[in-house]
C-alpha cells in the first residue's frame, strides 16, 4: 500500500438534513487532511434520502474550498447520467480553481433507479452501453487542445485531470486495463468479484500516457471504537440502511441499535453480511489485524476506507483510529 484515502457519502441522519450532513463532511475532510489521508472521495447517488452528495461536483467544490491540500475526488460520477462535455467542464472548473487537487472517478452504474434515470433524461436501457466511448470522449476533452478542434471543454482542455474507473465487476477492470487508467473496486458493498477483478486488471494492464503500470485501489468499511462492542453497535446503522434499500424503502441513516438481530430476519441479515463482508470492526488491535490481512491478500496500491455512522463524533474517532493504523503501514513500507 502506497497511500490511503477516505470515501464519504455525506450521510443524512434521521432528524438531520442535507445542510448538516455536508457540514459534517467538511469537518471530516479537514480531520482526514490532518490525519494524512491522500484523497477525500464523494459519490453520486440520486433519489436517496440518506445521501447528500447527489450534486457531486458541487459538493466537492465545497470540500475543496474548506481544505488546504487533501485531494478531492469523485468516487464516483456515474457517467451514463451525463454528457462527457458537461462532466469535463465541471471537473475542469474544479481543476482550474484547485489545481493539482482534483480526481475524477467514473462509474458505469446509474447510481439510482430507472425512474430517476428517466428524470435525469437518460434511457436506462441504453445509457450504459456507450460507457467506453463516453470515457474516451471525456479523456479527449481533458487533453491539450488540437488545431482545428471544434468541441472543447472550457475550462477543462489541457488541465490533466486524473481519471479513474470504478467498478464492482470485471467490466470496469477490463476497461481500465485496456485504457491504462487507475482502477478502484467498490468492495465496501459488493465484494464478491474483488480478487478476480484485481487480478484481471493487473494481468491485462496496458501502459498508457496516464500510467506506466497498474494502480489499484479497493474500498473497505471501518467501524473502530474503544471496544469491540461499541464498534459493532456503530455498524448497525449501516446494516439498517442496507435492509431498507433491499426492501425498496431507503431513508435517512438511523441510530444504532444494541441487538443486530432486530434489524432483519436471519436470511436478510445473511445477505447484508455478504454485502458488508469487507468490513473491519472492533477495537484498534482488531481493526489493525483485519487491515493487515486485507492488504496482504489484495496488495492494493491505495486503501479507501469508509463507514457511515449516525454519530459524527464516533465517525471522526473511527477514521482517526484507521488513519493512525494506515499511516504506520505506509511508514513501514517506505522504510523497508
Amino acid at each position: 500500500m502506497q497511500t490511503y484515502s477516505l470515501l464519504d457519502l455525506s450521510p443524512i441522519i434521521e432528524g438531520g438534513d442535507a445542510g448538516s450532513a455536508l457540514g459534517n463532511s467538511l469537518d471530516l475532510a479537514r480531520h482526514a487532511e490532518e490525519l494524512g489521508y491522500r484523497r477525500f472521495w464523494m459519490a453520486e447517488h440520486h433519489n436517496m434520502p440518506g445521501v447528500a452528495s447527489a450534486a457531486t461536483a458541487v459538493a466537492l467544490g465545497y470540500i475543496a474550498a474548506g481544505t488546504r491540500k487533501i485531494r478531492v475526488a469523485a468516487g464516483g460520477v456515474m457517467l451514463p447520467n451525463h454528457s462527457p462535455l458537461v462532466i469535463a467542464e465541471q471537473f475542469g472548473t474544479l481543476a482550474a480553481v484547485y489545481p493539482g487537487r482534483i480526481d475524477l472517478g467514473l462509474g458505469r452504474a446509474p447510481g439510482t433507479d430507472g425512474a430517476t434515470m428517466m428524470a435525469l433524461r437518460r434511457d436506462p436501457t441504453t445509457a450504459a452501453d456507450h460507457f467506453p466511448e463516453d470515457v474516451q470522449e471525456l479523456l479527449q476533452l481533458f487533453a491539450p487542445e488540437q488545431p482545428g478542434q471544434t468541441l472543447r471543454a472550457v475550462p477543462g482542455a489541457g488541465l490533466d485531470v486524473p481519471v479513474w474507473l470504478l467498478g464492482s465487476s470485471l467490466y470496469s477492470a477490463q476497461l481500465a486495463a485496456a485504457l491504462g487508467l487507475p482502477f478502484a473496486f467498490a468492495s465496501h458493498f459488493a465484494p464478491a468479484m474483488l480478487d478476480r477483478a484485481l487480478h484481471f486488471y493487473r494481468q491485462r494492464f496496458e501502459p498508457s500516457q496516464y500510467l506506466q503500470k497498474p494502480y489499484a485501489a479497493a474500498a473497505i468499511n471501518v467501524f473502530a471504537a474503544d471496544t469491540s462492542g461499541e464498534a459493532r453497535r456503530l455498524m448497525t446503522s449501516i446494516e439498517q440502511q442496507f435492509a431498507a434499500l433491499r426492501r425498496g424503502t431507503p431513508g435517512p441513516l438511523k441510530p444504532p441499535v444494541d441487538d443486530p438481530a432486530v434489524i432483519a430476519p436471519p436470511a436478510e441479515r445473511m445477505q447484508i453480511a455478504q454485502a458488508l463482508a469487507e468490513t473491519a470492526v472492533g477495537g484498534r488491535d482488531e481493526v489493525a489485524a483485519w487491515i493487515d490481512r486485507f492488504l496482504a491478500r489484495t496488495q492494493v496500491d491505495e486503501l479507501i476506507v469508509t463507514g457511515a455512522m449516525y454519530d459524527h463524533a464516533a465517525r471522526l474517532k473511527s477514521f482517526a483510529i484507521a488513519g493512525e493504523i494506515l499511516a504506520e503501514r505506509v511508514s513501514e513500507k517506505r522504510g523497508s
